[in-house]
This record gives C-alpha cells, sequence and structure tokens, in this order.
C-alpha cells in the first residue's frame, strides 16, 4: 500500500491555508501534511502551526514553488505526493480524495485535478493550459527524477507534465467540481499580479521544450 503525503506550498496565504489544511485533514488516506510556508510575511505561517498533523517547513525568503515542494519532498519519505494549491476556494475532502484514489486502484504516475465550475476566469484558464494546474497526485520517484526541479520556480507543472509525456507514464484528468482559486491580480493588485503571471509564463516558455 502507498503512502501519502499532502505538500502544500503557501506564501502570503493566511485568508485561504486554513481552509485548505481543514479539507486535507479530513482524508483518512492521507498521513503526512506539509505547509511549506515560502517566506511569508503575513500569518500564514501561524496558522498552519495551529493544526497538529501539520508540519511546517519555514523558508526565511520566498525561494518560489518549485523549491518550496522539493523541500517538503525532501523531508517527506512517502509514495505519493499530493500537491495543492494554498490559495484555493471550496476545497473539499471529496475533491482531494478524487485526486488520490485513481492513483491508487489504477496504478498511475499522476492525476491532474481541473476546475469546473467555479468560477468562469479559472475554468477557461485550465481549459486553455490544464497543464499548468497546481493540484496533482505524483509518484514521488517522479519529482526527483526530474533534474534541477528546484531551478524551474514557475515552471514545476510545466516540468512535471513534460516528463510524464516524454517518459509515456499514465495520467488521468480529474474534474473538480466547484473548485477556484485567488488568482495574482487578486493578491497583489492588477500591476504586481501581472507582472508575476509574466514571470510564470517565462518559465513555462524555459521549460515548455526540455526533455529528460
Amino acid at each position: 500500500m502507498y503512502s501519502i503525503c499532502a505538500v502544500i506550498p503557501a506564501y502570503n496565504e493566511e485568508k485561504t491555508i486554513g481552509s485548505v489544511i481543514n479539507a486535507v485533514e479530513k482524508v483518512d488516506l492521507i498521513e503526512n501534511i506539509i505547509v511549506v510556508n515560502d517566506g511569508s510575511s503575513d500569518n500564514t505561517s501561524e496558522i498552519a502551526n495551529s493544526y497538529s498533523r501539520v508540519t511546517v517547513i519555514e523558508l526565511k525568503y520566498n525561494m518560489g514553488k518549485s523549491d518550496a515542494i522539493k523541500k517538503a519532498v525532501e523531508l517527506s519519505k512517502d509514495d505519493i505526493i499530493l500537491l495543492l494549491d494554498a490559495d484555493l476556494v471550496g476545497l473539499t475532502s471529496t475533491h482531494v480524495t478524487n485526486l488520490i484514489l485513481p492513483m491508487l486502484t489504477d496504478d498511475l504516475d499522476m492525476t491532474i485535478g481541473l476546475f469546473s465550475n467555479g468560477r468562469f476566469i479559472t475554468d477557461l484558464g485550465q481549459l486553455i493550459t490544464p497543464y499548468l494546474t497546481g493540484q496533482r497526485a505524483v509518484k514521488r520517484s517522479i519529482i526527483e527524477d526530474i533534474k534541477d526541479i528546484n531551478m524551474t520556480r514557475f515552471g514545476l507543472e510545466i516540468a512535471l507534465t513534460e516528463y510524464v509525456n516524454y517518459n509515456n507514464l499514465k495520467t488521468k484528468e480529474v474534474v473538480l467540481e466547484n473548485l477556484t482559486h485567488v488568482m495574482k491580480e487578486e493578491k497583489m493588485g492588477v500591476i504586481c499580479g501581472f507582472k508575476e503571471r509574466l514571470k510564470m509564463y517565462r518559465d513555462i516558455v524555459k521549460y515548455k521544450f526540455r526533455h529528460y
């Protein structure tokens, strides 16, 4: 039987991190929960530390999603890593279970969670670029095998997608009904959020054609 660890990288997500953890804690299949506080300046760390089942990794400054996840994978010993964004809105234990179960019953290498009926703008974004979703369950060996995964920063999702495609691994898309997330422009304001989005797209282009 596979062991499962939920990894939640978080940067200034005090408004949503608690509800994400609440949903994860209700799923008995998950043995360990790791929140990586990626240099937050708000109460993200305090909220995450208030949960007894959660291990919090503290990063002194913002290193980026890929680095944060790498730190968590190094700490964990579990076979399957469930990746969840800390800014999800509407996450339930059913969503979490639906991402995990196909890994156990169908012996998949990765599941890919796609928003549906959450908000038009986030639904549309994932319809156009499904390979950018941050909601995934993936075998630990895949993350460990991606070279320099900590250098991808915003390109983690595309690095995972390119890896499984190049190696013809088994994946499945999982529809996550009534789920959405807080967009960068909503968190940081239009200008700062747009700049962060451009950085993300830069990393996507950088790793889109990378081979393993």
